[in-house]
């Protein structure tokens, strides 16, 4: 039974394994067969999504190429109405830039016609002036030709005229020919005196004319002030009592503000005055007002005197400063150094024979830009320059050298154009000037300084000049009295009628004026005025 069982036991165990292999293998298959179908059913459907997501593509493809081809559309379109609008306005541009330049070739045209208009008209001039020259020179050949003649009838008729002499006035014919020179000699220098006065005074009246209309026109042009500013050395006090307070007590006061000034002040028996002494004018412009300030605010102290001073230069320093960029607008004169500015400023506080010479400057720089203007010449060398031509004054009782050399150092250390420099070193004639704006500079300085007020002189220095004036004019042969009037402007001079004649005055004239030009220096002009008087004098007793 046992191993009836086993058997049974062994037989079904195989039978069972044999089952399960075989239901293994159906179940293989078929699972084959379902994995098959689902693997078909899968990639037919992966192939529909595939169609769709391939047609989804290309429509998106469509749209998106059919937007990109609408924004192409629109770029090209604001591409080319952006290059239509670019090329209108280069054009424009172009057509402007045509215009102004039509412009200034009409404008350029029109310059050069005007200066062909003032070249013909000065051509006109110097054919009229080489006309008049040629009449003079007929007139001196006719005269020289009646000299001649009569050269020739007296010839002939010296021999009468020696007879005659001998029997009328018992005289020798070596006595007759002396007489006979002496009365040829006296009528042809009266004869050529006349006619030299007359062709002097055609030249003069043609040649002078034209410098003489530049030089009117451009001093009626100058709308200059011609009062003079002095620099103010004197400070009224309201009361006596004012200054004790300023000398302080054991003369502390006075000390500091000299200490703090460099100017002495002088406090003498004068009431109400105290007297500011100091060679430099921005140092007691600066003391005149620190005292006037403290006189006004009452507290007056060591402390309160440093403080004034210090805020009163800042004040000066500033008014220097506004001073000078006033002068540099008001002679329109543009592009200068600040520091340039600065020592321009200066002399406002800096007088030349009584004259301000920040306003001489001023007046200088539109004295030669009018010259300059009338002339044909670029007018902005000769204001620049005739602005900055007495800029070494400022500095000139601080360093060593005349104020010429100075300025030109000055002028020099900030850069100045060669043209300036050169004028400011030749406005005085220490080197002859090389260019017009130069000569400008030099005739417009004089100008300023010569006119009538301008200036003064001390009392010495005038008496010295005007006993010059008339020791120069007596120490010609003839010359009786001498006087020098309207303040050394004129030398009247007087001559002996006996040794004098008329015709000599002329001559003797001219010969006082050149030894005066070469002898002496003084502004603007001296008329020499000869006068011969003859006077009978007869008595009836």
């Amino acid at each position: 039974m046992t191993l009836f069982n086993t058997i049974i036991s062994a037989l079904s165990s195989g039978a069972i394994a044999g089952i399960a292999v075989a239901t293994a293998a159906v179940g293989a298959v078929i699972g084959c067969f379902v994995l098959y179908f689902i693997y078909r059913t899968g990639a037919s459907k992966k192939i529909g999504n595939a169609n769709d997501e391939a047609k989804r593509i290309i429509e998106e493809a469509k749209l998106e190429a059919k937007t990109i081809r609408q924004d192409g559309l629109i770029e090209a379109e604001e591409q080319r109405k952006k290059m239509r609008a670019d090329f209108e306005h280069e054009t424009k541009e172009r057509k402007q830039e045509w215009q102004r330049t039509e412009n200034k070739l009409a404008a350029r045209e029109a310059a050069i016609e005007k200066r062909q208009e003032q070249q013909d008209k000065k051509d006109a001039s110097l054919d009229r002036k080489a006309e008049d020259i040629e009449k003079a020179q007929k007139q001196i050949d006719e005269t020289k030709e009646k000299l001649k003649s009569i050269e020739e009838e007296l010839g002939g008729a010296q021999q009468k005229v020696q007879s005659e002499l001998e029997r009328v006035a018992g005289m020798t014919k070596d006595e007759a020919a002396y007489e006979l020179r002496t009365a040829l000699l006296e009528d042809v220098k009266k004869d050529a005196a006349q006619e030299a006065k007359r062709i002097i005074a055609d030249a003069k009246d043609n040649a002078v004319k034209e410098a003489q209309n530049i030089v009117s026109q451009a001093i009626q042009r100058c709308a200059a002030d011609h009062a003079t500013e002095n620099t103010v050395s004197v400070v009224s006090l309201p009361n006596d009592e004012m200054k004790g307070r300023i000398i302080g007590r054991m003369g502390r006061n006075i000390r500091a503000l000299e200490s703090a000034t460099g100017v002495d002040l002088i406090i003498d028996d004068t009431p109400d005055v105290i007297t500011l002494s100091s060679f430099d004018p921005v140092r007691r412009e600066v003391a005149r007002l620190t005292l006037e300030k403290l006189i006004t605010d009452g507290r007056i102290h060591p402390a309160r005197i440093e403080e004034m001073v210090d805020k009163v230069r800042r004040e000066v320093e500033a008014g220097i400063k506004e001073a000078g960029e006033a002068a540099a607008f008001d002679a329109q004169v543009h592009g200068l150094h600040p520091e340039l500015i600065k020592i321009l400023g200066r002399l406002k506080y800096r007088t030349s024979y009584g004259q301000n010479v920040l306003k001489h400057s001023v007046e200088v720089a539109s004295l030669a830009s009018v010259m300059a203007a009338e002339l044909g010449v670029d007018p902005k060398i000769a204001r620049r320059a005739g602005l900055l031509h007495d800029i070494g004054k400022a500095v000139d009782h601080e360093l060593e050298g005349t104020h010429i050399q100075l300025g030109v150092e000055i002028a020099k250390k900030y850069r100045e154009s060669s043209e300036v420099i050169h004028a400011i070193a030749a406005h005085h004639g220490d080197i002859d000037p090389q260019t017009i704006d130069a000569v400008l500079v030099q005739a417009a300085d004089a100008i300023s300084s010569a006119r009538p007020g301008a200036r003064r002189e001390s009392l010495e220095n005038y008496v010295k000049r005007i006993e010059k004036l008339e020791e120069i004019a007596k120490s010609f042969d003839g010359v009786d009295q001498t006087f020098a009037v309207q303040a050394g402007r004129e030398i009247r001079v007087l001559v002996k009628p006996e040794q004098v004649n008329d015709a000599n005055t002329v001559f003797l004239a001219k010969e006082i004026a050149e030894k005066l030009e070469n002898e002496m220096e003084y502004p603007g002009q001296i008329k020499v005025n000869v006068i011969r008087e003859v006077r009978s004098v007869q008595y009836a007793k």
